[in-house]
């Protein structure tokens, strides 16, 4: 196996940096919102020119696909593309990231139009830059850089992308497409470029996502809004009862208190307090970006664990009753509360609705009909710190950054559990984003030093995956406990 030289890397992408951003700012240009109907014709305008783009680059194969039309119609369309490396024993890896993006306006508070880039103090501005036409655009650099650096004609591993066009929408379509093409998608490991590290100081590689379900309760009382002086204090009242179940939702400890809800959590080992430890977590700066003026959350455990590696349950929304000026003295008909539950290793989000069904059920007096309606169900997704491919990322991080490399996870979720579960294959991250570059806010940027030090990680990995081909194979299943 030959292993590119840091310097003969380096020194292509410095050859290559101008005309590989004047690709990305023409990219960045379609302004390929999923969201908006409107801007479906872009979506597919997008798909087609990373497609195109892909095939120059030297992808023999680039597809445009569309998803399984689900409940509401057909899906965005993604890319697919694939380059075999021709070595029989190389592993297969393929590369998630997504080319739609959110919705963004000039009055929405950016300083320039959010599609028209513009590069500024070494950071490219435009929707999409960072979240996530950037990180998967340094791919195709990567790969370039990786093939003139080692001489060979063909990636070291057997290189397969997948960009989804409807991840900023929720990925409505992308399960079923994934089962749909698992043939075409089969493979040693996933490579997720949809994430970020935790500063441009502190390089890091992200090594799981929480899980997801969550749900709206419709509570049912009276017949109909009726007078609380004649009736208040003699039957049920459905706002009351949604209070009441909110209120029972955590302990005096802030443990969620569902019974069963925390069966199966796998917990942290010392050793990955001791990692979370090592990060440079200031508590004054992660409240401003909270908007909060107080951390709380469950007894016994630092906010980076409760927000990466607990279990939660969120209160979004409560309502019932009269809601305009002045008052209305009413036992309301109905009450609606909604609540939204992460997951961590070892949760299964179909028992945590069963757990959540049985909570509502056994709380509520007689006279409240109730209905539950769950709308999502994401598995979560957790790397262990030890799998070969984890270590591979970790390694050609270290080359490009030049400094340690150390461990994070994301608090929220996403549709690596669907490429993990389908696929059965170990998901592994690798994003160079950091907190500032405003993903789905105005004035999103990329920095461009980070981006190119993306394209270095991507040019030593796929070496490094390939020498450890047969560990990253044979390795312990890394999937969702």
């Amino acid at each position: 196996m030959s292993t590119a030289p840091d310097s003969a890397v380096r020194a292509f992408i410095e050859e290559h940096r101008a005309d590989f951003l004047d690709d990305l700012m023409e990219w960045l240009r379609i302004p390929s919102v999923s969201a908006d109907p409107a801007r479906a014709a872009d979506v597919r305008l997008s798909a087609d020119w990373l497609a195109a783009t892909l095939a120059r680059t030297g992808f023999p194969v680039a597809e445009v696909w569309t998803p399984p039309v689900g409940e509401d119609g057909p899906g965005a369309p993604a890319v697919f593309a694939e380059w075999p490396s021709g070595d029989p024993d190389a592993p297969t890896v393929l590369v998630y990231g997504h080319h739609d993006v959110q919705p963004a306006d000039r009055e929405d508070g950016w300083r320039t139009e959010p599609f028209e880039p513009v590069i500024r103090d070494g950071r490219l501005h435009a929707r999409g830059a960072a979240d996530d036409k950037g990180q998967v655009f340094f791919h195709t650099l990567g790969v370039r850089a990786h093939l003139a650096a080692t001489g060979r004609t063909a990636p070291a591993v057997n290189l397969k992308l997948l960009i989804e066009g409807e991840e900023e929408s929720g990925s409505p379509n992308f399960p079923a497409l994934i089962r749909e093409r698992a043939d075409r998608l089969a493979c040693d490991a996933v490579i997720v470029s949809d994430t970020g590290m935790w500063s441009a100081t502190t390089p890091t590689v992200c090594t799981g996502m929480r899980g997801l379900t969550d749900c709206q309760i419709d509570l049912y009382g009276p017949e109909q809004d009726i007078h609380s002086g004649s009736f208040g204090g003699a039957v049920p009242n459905p706002a009351t009862e949604a209070a009441r179940l909110a209120a029972a939702l955590h302990d005096s400890d802030r443990r969620v208190a569902i019974p069963g809800f925390y069966d199966g959590v796998v917990e942290l080992t010392d050793r990955e307090r001791e990692l979370f430890a090592e990060l440079p977590f200031d508590t004054s700066d992660w409240l401003r970006t909270a908007h909060s003026r107080a951390t709380l959350g469950e007894a016994g455990h630092t906010t980076l664990e409760r927000i990466w590696a607990r279990p939660t349950a969120e209160v979004n929304g409560i309502s019932g009753g009269y809601r305009g000026p002045g008052g209305k003295t009413i036992v309301p008909s109905t009450a609606q509360l909604k609540l939204s539950f992460r997951l961590v290793a070892g949760m299964d989000a179909e028992k945590v609705q069963q757990a959540v069904r049985a909570w509502v059920a056994a709380r509520l007096p007689a006279g409240i009909r109730h209905e539950i309606t769950f709308w999502r169900a994401t598995r979560p997704c957790l790397t262990p710190l030890d799998h070969p491919g984890l270590q591979s990322v970790v390694r050609a991080m270290g080359r490009a950054f030049g400094q340690k490399i150390r461990f994070t996870r994301e608090g929220g979720s996403g549709p690596a559990a669907d490429l993990q579960d389908v696929l059965d294959v170990p998901v592994l991250f690798l994003g160079i984003s950091v907190p500032s570059d405003g993903w789905h806010a105005p004035n999103e940027k990329v920095e461009l030093d980070l981006l190119m030090k993306g394209v270095e990680t991507a040019a030593y990995l796929w070496a490094d995956l390939a020498e450890n081909g047969r560990a990253l194979r044979t390795a312990p299943d890394a999937s969702c406990p």
